[in-house]
This record gives structure tokens, C-alpha cells and sequence, in this order.
């Protein structure tokens, strides 16, 4: 069957269009982006202003007819921590549902990170043995840790790139002291997450997943994505120390001149970067090899495991594959 997975995110809104098959490998057959931008339109009293909601509607118009047109025969459609913290979400919700007929599930940060682990799972098999799994977004910092599918601890914090960007750096180039107490707070945040994940067990296999990943693996000598997906990846805690050492000190502008940096998001690169350095450090993580896999994945392995539309439990209590609803044609998922 033919997939669209539409992912709301803080930065972006991205169609995934996938052939995939339950127990089959999914093949992206088109890929679309939007650079929204929906936290950075949340006003004072956190609601999403109309308009970032103006925007929202149309690209998930435009996302809608994008998928019938490539013949999807269903389209999976979820946001994450933008319309998680908007204090109007829920309005928002109905106005695009009513609007475009698409009906956005918002998932819980927790449910971020188990998706994400189940792709990496997939990804890597049974031979990686217990996985240690971290995705920066622009909102959250999801964390989860172990040896099945299901993992045995997930966490999400809200310590997103583009969040702490806007929280902590009030200038174009940060100073000493500004990433001198982030880095303080960022120790203090993970480290009762790092506690409990390191319950988990030692991880065979310490994976990042993400653009802000991927981006960092690049600035310190990882392949181009031109390489291709199956490349090995890797960003190591020395190379990513010594890359804040020098990212720190360049203003956006110099910084979206670096290959491997999208120009738009350039501005969150250095708290991107001292968020990984943090959680490397405090799950005491010495290399990171960087998945090609993540949440969207995530979603079409969930919704491919449940075709036959049971609800059955998950080895993790807290999973609750249902909340994306059952599978249904397009037509019925867009007019409800």
C-alpha cells in the first residue's frame, strides 16, 4: 500500500509518501517541506497566532491533495511539540480538521520517543542488541533505552534546538556566559533522566537520530548525505567538543555558510549541538552513530504492525498503538 505521513514539527511540515508493506522494507517515493516555523509563532500567552494557524491550514490543504495526487491510499497525520505546547491547541486541531479535513493527532513526547526507538530497532535488527536512542527536535529532546522493540525507558524534555534558542540566546552570537549556563541547566535537566535510562542497562549501541544529528556528524567529518542512507555515520564526544568549542564563536550567518547546515535552521545550530554534548555526557556516551530512521518511520512500522486493526498490548504498558487511529481508506481518514 501506498503511505503519506504527514509530520507537523516546530520547524517544519514534512510529507513522506512511502510504498510499504507489513514485514517490508518502506521505499519513499516523494518527500515535500515546509518551513513553518510554528514555535517560533506562539505569542506571549503561548497560543499559536492566526497566523502561523493561516499557515498550518494551507500546507496541510496542500499536503492533502499532495497525497491523493500520488495516490496514498492513507495518510497518516500527526504533530509534536509545537501544537503540544500551544495553549490553543485544541482549537487549532478543529479549525484544520473542519478546514482541510485531515484530523491531526498530537502525540505525547513519550510516544515521540518510542516511535523513534522502534525505527532505529528496525533499522539496526535484533544484532545491535540494547539500544540507546536520542532525537533533538525543535521543541524536545527525546530519549529511549532498551534491548526489544518496546523500549524499557523513554523520556521526552522540553530542550528542542530552536526552544533553548529562543530561551537562552537573546543575541545573532551567543556569549561565554550565555553557554555557560545553559550548559548548567542542561546537566541539571538530564540528569535523573540519565539515571533511570542507565537502569536500562549498558547500551551495546548508542544511536542519534534527527537533522540536528545529522548536521552535527557532518561538521565533524561524517559523509554527505549525497553518500547515500546505509553509509556509516558516527559523531564522536571529542569531535562534537571540539566543534562547539568553534560553532560557539560564529554568528548564524557565517554558521549557514557551513556545509551540512540548512541555512533556515543555522540559528539553532549551537544549542542543538550543546544539547547533544550534554546527553552524551550525562548518559556517559562516548560516540553516537546516526541513524537514517526516526519518528516518521516509526509511525508507518506502528500502523503496519496493526493492519488487521486490533488493539493488541504492547510489551510497554505504556504504548498505546491505537492513537493514531485504525487504518482506513484515505477518503475516510480525510472526511472523518
Amino acid at each position: 500500500m501506498r503511505l503519506g505521513v504527514l509530520d507537523v514539527g516546530s520547524n517544519t511540515v514534512h510529507l513522506l509518501v512511502v510504498d510499504a508493506h507489513r514485514g517490508g522494507h518502506p521505499t519513499p517515493m516523494t518527500s515535500e517541506k515546509d518551513e513553518l516555523r510554528l514555535a517560533e509563532n506562539l505569542d506571549s500567552q503561548g497560543r499559536l497566532t492566526k497566523s502561523g494557524a493561516d499557515s498550518l491550514v494551507r500546507t496541510v490543504q496542500r499536503a492533502r491533495v499532495a497525497a491523493a495526487e500520488a495516490g496514498c491510499d492513507d495518510l497518516l497525520a500527526f504533530a509534536t511539540s509545537a501544537l503540544r505546547d500551544a495553549t490553543n491547541s485544541a482549537a487549532v486541531l478543529a479549525r484544520v480538521r473542519e478546514e482541510t479535513g485531515v484530523a491531526l493527532q498530537v502525540l505525547p513526547g513519550d510516544d515521540e520517543a518510542r516511535y523513534t526507538f522502534l525505527a532505529v530497532r528496525r533499522w539496526y535488527g535484533w544484532s545491535a542488541g540494547r539500544l540507546l536512542v536520542l532525537d533533538i527536535g525543535g521543541g524536545s529532546l527525546e530519549l529511549a533505552a532498551g534491548r526489544d522493540e518496546h523500549p524499557a525507558a523513554a523520556a521526552s524534555l522540553p530542550l528542542g534546538a530552536g526552544r533553548l534558542t529562543r530561551e537562552w540566546f537573546s543575541d545573532n552570537l551567543p556569549s561565554r556566559r550565555q553557554v555557560a549556563a545553559l550548559r548548567e541547566k542542561l546537566d541539571q535537566d538530564l540528569a535523573p533522566v540519565a539515571r533511570r535510562l542507565r537502569r536500562a542497562g549498558e547500551p551495546e549501541l548508542a544511536v542519534g537520530t534527527s537533522k540536528t544529528f545529522r548536521s552535527l556528524a557532518r561538521l565533524t567529518g561524517a559523509a554527505p548525505s549525497s553518500a547515500g542512507p546505509r553509509v556509516r555515520r558516527m559523531l564522536t564526544d571529542t569531535g562534537l567538543r571540539q566543534l562547539v568549542a568553534f560553532i560557539s564563536r560564529m554568528s548564524s550567518a557565517d554558521l549557514a555558510e557551513l556545509e551540512g547546515v540548512s541555512p533556515s535552521r543555522a540559528h539553532q545550530l549551537v544549542a542543538g549541538a550543546l544539547v547533544a554534548e550534554a546527553a552524551m555526557r550525562a548518559l556517559k556516551v562516548e560516540q553516537l552513530e546516526i541513524c537514517p530512521w526516526a519518528l516518521r518511520e516509526g509511525v508507518i512500522f506502528r500502523r503496519l504492525d496493526t493492519l488487521d486493526g486490533s488493539a493488541q498490548r504492547d510489551r510497554s504498558a505504556q504504548d498505546s498503538p491505537g492513537s493514531l487511529g485504525r487504518l482506513t481508506s484515505y477518503e475516510a481518514r480525510c472526511t472523518g
